[in-house]
């Protein structure tokens, strides 16, 4: 006959083995945090998908699904959080805004471990310069080194197109290469919501993937739209009369704490 003390510890080793965290790339979304944080001011302008929050676009599907809003297809979460902000970035004719939303879709998304790549979004985004783009891939997955420099380039080349600093393309880099056999996930990655200049780059934890000679180079012929810099110069030079009449108004912060991520199946 079983006991009540042996189905009790039943009960715990069936508790402990569902909430035991799954295998995962240790969480990295907030590692490129001025980014994050310019494209989360974009988004908020305008939001009929009702995402929650961009940083959602770059955690692993269990937890993306938590703040994907009525976008349903996880992989391509990230591309739609950069196609709305880029979209309302250039209506405001904010070129800095529109800018940090393709950084922000070429910002690599956490997997489940390390060297394991990350889902392509199939569908195509309503902007050219966000449908040309896909995110850095994990530094140790096969093939990496080519792959997240192709991006670096042609980043580069979307942001020369719009009138940006094509250099900031570097930005979009990731981490130096984990180790493939590290069952702590943890590769050679930081995250830190704390760093508002992001600790990738406070850290030095950034390897370019391309040099500024390869990006210069490749953005030679490009030549920027006319149209989107008198847009954004012209919205631009407007947002900044009404800021001035407006100075005695609040702003608003809104800051967003994750605590699924940590073990959420990515």
């Amino acid at each position: 006959m079983v006991s009540i003390k042996c189905f009790a510890l039943l009960s715990v080793v069936s508790c402990l083995a569902v909430a035991a965290p799954v295998r995962r790339e240790v969480p990295q979304e907030h590692s490129h945090e001025p980014i994050l944080t310019k494209v989360r001011e974009s988004l908020n302008l305008n939001n009929p998908d009702k995402i929650q929050d961009p940083v959602f676009a770059l955690l692993g599907d269990a937890a993306a699904k938590a703040g994907a809003g009525d976008i349903t297809d996880l992989a391509c979460l990230q591309q739609a959080v950069a196609d709305q902000a880029f979209t309302n970035a250039k209506a405001a004719g904010d070129l800095d805004g529109m800018v940090n939303a393709l950084i922000f879709r070429a910002i690599e998304r956490n997997t489940g471990g390390v060297g394991v790549k990350s889902a392509l979004c199939t569908q195509t985004a309503k902007n050219p310069e966000v449908a040309a783009l896909t995110q850095h891939q994990d530094p140790a997955s096969d093939g990496a080194a080519a792959t997240n420099k192709a991006i670096t380039l042609e980043l580069a080349k979307q942001i020369a197109a719009i009138g940006g600093n094509p250099l900031d393309a570097i930005k979009s880099g990731t981490f130096a290469p984990g180790d493939k056999n590290d069952n702590t996930g943890k590769g050679n990655s930081c995250d830190d919501p704390n760093d508002p200049n992001g600790c990738i780059f406070t850290q030095n934890l950034l390897v370019p993937d391309a040099t500024e000679d390869e990006i210069n180079a490749t953005v030679a012929g490009v030549s920027a739209s006319a149209g989107a810099n008198a847009s954004a110069t012209a919205t631009a030079s407007a947002s900044s009369s009404s800021s001035t009449n407006g100075a005695d108004c609040a702003e608003q912060t809104v800051t967003v704490t994750l605590t699924v991520a940590a073990t959420a199946t990515a």
